[in-house]
């Protein structure tokens, strides 16, 4: 999984699906090739449904918490699927539907765990909070061929400090397109920071 090859995902909650199809032209417009949908709105599965039909970002689906949520997204069109935890039942959903699972983990039993459901990347998650890119060097280690995706807390002073660290081939960060500037359809200044980051 290469999430449309950019190595930042903006996360975005999404209040209004009806915004959805301009956000992700915004997106594509700043360089970005990728989408973390939230289903921590009633919009958000319509708003992956959208960006999917009517732009070329390889659209996720983030807050993904039961097996059902993971079936919900698939059918809108996720192409993956962020969990902030790790629940064995949305992984093996994922697998028997053929979509990219990253379950959340914070600890090495639950890397652990991870890898024995056949998972083989995963989302470090609050990463901020778990010691920031320090926190990923400190689980590389043991894992070396884990892939990781840090989200929670990412800035722009901190985006380039994990990038460069082994095993992460990727970030989420919600600073792209927070609420606020989709709710004011600011598409120019997302757009801005999609170039800023991409």
């Amino acid at each position: 999984m290469d999430f449309g090859g950019s190595k930042v995902i903006p996360i975005v909650v999404i209040a209004d699906a009806a915004k959805a199809a301009d956000l992700g032209r915004a997106l594509v417009e700043g360089g970005l090739r990728t989408v973390e949908v939230t289903l921590r709105t009633p919009a958000g599965l319509e708003a992956i449904a959208t960006i999917a039909r009517q732009t070329d970002l390889v659209v996720g689906a983030g807050t993904v918490l039961t097996a059902h949520d993971v079936e919900l997204a698939v059918a809108a069109g996720a192409q993956y699927i962020l969990s902030p935890g790790l629940s064995a039942d949305v992984v093996r959903t994922c697998q028997e539907l053929g979509v990219q699972a990253v379950p959340g983990i914070a600890t090495a039993t639950e890397l652990m765990r991870a890898l024995e459901l056949g998972v083989d990347i995963v989302k470090f998650f609050p990463a901020e909070q778990l010691g920031g890119p320090a926190g990923i060097r400190a689980l590389a280690g043991p894992f070396p061929g884990v892939r990781f995706l840090p989200t929670g807390g990412v800035t722009v002073a901190t985006l380039s400090a994990y990038l460069e660290e082994k095993g992460v081939i990727g970030v989420g960060m919600s600073w792209v397109a927070p609420a606020d500037l989709i709710e004011a359809g600011d598409w120019a200044e997302i757009s801005r920071r999609a170039a800023e980051v991409g």
